[in-house]
């Protein structure tokens, strides 16, 4: 197994070790931030996110918000299901909270995923369905197969089954989002638990 960039032990105590000491993460180190996600050796579904939120970041817990209570509906599942790293994975597209942009939280880092991702995602060999959320993740994960906007991605899932589902962010400000489209509750909420359901039994 190749261990990934900056760690000599490619095991998840080693790659978590790495991102820490990684100098581009010194920052977040200062702050007092450790990274955020939830990975392990038996996990069935991952669960890919934009960032952590800052209350996520600051108790320690991804999707420790509405946003979270939502998603946990949406996938048919309990909390301690959700956070259970033999059921799930969570792996936003930058482990650290980004800080306050000007119209709300600042985007994850370009490179984050594409060099922290692989290498745990290698040691998760029993990963059927890999959940999407929101546009960055769409767009790193399903690199030419992305439709021109969010919306048109999440309606054409059906093209991206059996082993992967884009979504919405479940965040309480896409209730607009969720009205004008209300295929979402009708076709792809069912289609996404079924799936859930499945990975999960096996």
């Amino acid at each position: 197994m190749t261990a990934p960039p900056g760690a000599a032990d490619p095991s998840f105590d080693g790659i978590r070790a790495a991102i820490v000491a990684d100098p581009e993460n010194a920052w977040a180190s200062e702050r007092g931030y450790l990274p955020l996600y939830t990975a392990g050796p038996r996990a069935r579904v991952v669960v890919v996110g934009q960032a952590p939120g800052r209350l996520a970041q600051e108790s320690g817990v991804p999707w420790n918000d509405a946003s979270g209570a939502k998603l946990f509906e949406w996938l048919g599942v309990t909390q301690d299901e959700f956070r259970d790293p033999d059921l799930f994975a969570l792996l936003p597209m930058d482990f650290y909270y980004p800080g306050k942009g000007t119209t709300g939280d600042l985007p994850p880092r370009k490179d984050f995923a594409r060099r922290w991702h692989r290498p745990l995602l290698d040691l998760m060999p029993k990963i059927e369905l890999t959940i999407l959320i929101g546009g960055y993740a769409q767009k790193h994960y399903l690199a030419g197969q992305v439709k021109k906007n969010l919306t048109e991605t999440v309606h054409a899932f059906r093209e991206y089954l059996p082993t992967t589902i884009p979504l919405v962010h479940p965040s309480p400000l896409n209730f607009r989002w969720q009205a004008r489209n209300p295929w979402f509750a009708t076709d792809v909420l069912p289609v996404l638990r079924t799936r859930v359901a499945s990975a999960l039994a096996r």
